[in-house]
């Protein structure tokens, strides 16, 4: 059986994320998701936090609850990976979320797309599994909540560009080839999360904002790592105070 062929729509989970976590009294609705621990180190700097509640994925991942210009809001750190993003959203919808924002680095399949730029992905290329047992096979998932991330950016006045991702399982294995095939199909990014997240708000019904800011770049001869694992503070802080004003408005 091909994983084209996994989609099932027609029998219930044996599995179900509330089986695993319980509504949580005074879940904040709107939750954030990041990728850095930084980001979360920010938080508390700026904001008063407190943990509502907790995520296990071989480590115990704290969720935190704070306000922020008087709208109560959530954030945690997930780890990297469609599958496992996807597993600790679905428990997280569970304790009583109803809105995900992501936000994170990526790979530019275009070097025009300087270190640091926005970008808005309005559809994913489906290269992981998790996708597949969301939604009927196809080579992309639509991002529809695209259009209204847009216009908060249009509103916050920060440039950014639509365009097409790529997601993949498979990071070391992000081949020329590939990089070409996906950059024909009209893809500018590469990541390992959207399509995968996406594919699972669709299914659940609730909605699921991500925006990625560009770092290394895979469009020349060799690979270039650009700010890749050195981003400065003043940078991660704009990308935090970004994402906190963009979750208060969606």
């Amino acid at each position: 059986m091909s994983i084209l062929n996994t989609f099932d729509n027609k029998s219930a989970e044996v599995l179900k994320p509330d089986c695993i976590a319980a509504p949580v009294e005074g879940f904040p609705s709107t939750v954030v998701i990041t990728f850095k621990s930084k980001i979360i180190d920010l938080l508390k700097e700026i904001c008063e936090v407190h943990e509502v509640s907790h995520l296990h994925a071989g480590i115990t991942i704290p969720i935190y609850k704070f306000a922020y210009k008087g709208h109560n809001l959530g954030m945690y750190m997930t780890v990297l990976g469609g599958a496992a993003t996807t597993a600790l959203m679905e428990e997280v919808l569970a304790k009583g979320a109803e809105k995900f924002l992501l936000f994170g680095s990526c790979g530019v399949l275009n070097k025009q797309l300087t270190a640091g730029h926005f970008i808005i992905p309005t559809s994913a290329y489906r290269d992981e599994g998790t996708s597949y047992h969301y939604m009927p096979a196809s080579d992309f998932v639509d991002i529809p909540s695209s259009k209204r991330l847009g216009s908060i950016f249009d509103e916050l006045n920060i440039p950014y560009v639509f365009g097409k991702t790529w997601t993949t399982d498979a990071f070391y294995r992000e081949t020329r080839n590939n990089v070409e095939a996906r950059k024909k199909d009209g893809c500018i990014t590469v990541e390992m999360e959207c399509a995968s997240v996406m594919a699972a708000g669709q299914f659940r019904k609730i909605a699921a904002y991500q925006f990625l800011y560009a770092e290394d770049s895979l469009d020349g001869k060799i690979w270039n790592s650009r700010t890749m694992g050195k981003v400065p503070r003043s940078d991660i802080e704009k990308y935090l105070k970004i994402a906190l004003e963009v979750a208060i408005r969606i």
